[in-house]
């Protein structure tokens, strides 16, 4: 896999169907490598349907955490539950409720994970505290890696960024820190509990209110204060100045667990409130 001197990645289709009408197709980055984290990491990206169609066209750009768990059962955390975003991606490009947009899923660092998605050292757990370093890989490594390679929209009004977890957590933390880069923000059962609810300090004590369309959910059946601390963290954003439902969305998915299967179903009211069709840049 290249640094930044221009030189070609190594790319791997991982779908045998890109050639079938209304379909997007993948490419497989293996081993992209970054001169600020500790591990390499695969980063598979989503080309929606129509994109070899206009040479001349750029699109919307959703970086998303976990990218194992996203397009593949094979590659899943849990073998065979994953998000299914590429189906629900073409299904909504093709229906004509979103934009069709590229999307950028990022490996997970395996036993790094907690360590590059938390934004504070949790002194108690002794684990942590590195999701500044890792916004800088995808600030200054990963997407300008990406706008060079494929047509892309690069303001921050085209470009999203989300997760689930502790993925959602990482989102939203590097979302408030980078505005001016990513513009939308898919933030699924966040880790609020994280150091004691850091986050939450946060965008309370924001100066003020980022350009930042947001959506948040949380599954009824999570357990434990799932629903409190999203509710308590839908509070502090419309406090801060977010409007339900304008630049706010916030869902509690009714009997949903904290799973890849739940998110899976949230993937689409998600991609319709962050990209909605006509709504390029907004």
């Amino acid at each position: 896999m290249p640094g930044h001197d221009g030189s070609e990645a190594i790319t791997d289709s991982v779908t045998t169907d890109e050639m079938e009408e209304g379909k997007g197709r993948y490419e497989l980055h293996a081993g992209f490598h970054s001169e600020l984290l500790a591990k390499d990491r695969d980063v598979i990206v989503y080309l929606p349907p129509g994109y070899d169609a206009d040479a001349a066209r750029r699109f919307p750009v959703l970086y998303l955490q976990d990218g194992q768990n996203l397009f593949d059962g094979a590659t899943a955390f849990i073998y065979g539950q994953h998000w299914r975003v590429g189906e629900t991606a073409d299904a909504l490009v093709r229906a004509r409720a979103v934009e069709p947009l590229v999307i950028v899923g990022i490996y997970n660092a395996g036993e790094k994970r907690v360590d590059e998605y938390t934004p504070t050292h949790d002194r108690r757990r002794q684990i942590g505290g590195q999701a500044d370093i890792y916004g800088r890989f995808l600030v200054e490594e990963l997407k300008p890696f990406i706008d060079a390679r494929y047509r892309t929209l690069r303001d921050a009004a085209n470009t999203g960024l989300g997760g689930s977890s502790l993925g959602g957590l990482v989102s939203l933390h590097l979302g408030i820190k980078h505005p001016h880069v990513f513009g939308k923000l898919a933030v699924l059962s966040p880790s609020i509990w994280w150091d004691r609810r850091v986050i939450l300090r946060k965008v309370r004590t924001l100066e003020a209110k980022a350009a930042l369309r947001i959506w948040i959910d949380v599954g009824t059946a999570e357990g434990g204060y799932a629903v409190k601390d999203a509710a308590m963290l839908r509070d502090a954003l419309v406090r801060r100045g977010w409007v339900e439902d304008v630049d706010l969305k916030y869902l509690e998915a009714l009997g949903a667990q904290h799973n890849e299967l739940a998110w899976a179903e949230r993937v689409g009211p998600v991609l319709e409130f962050l990209f909605p069709h006509g709504a390029q840049g907004g």
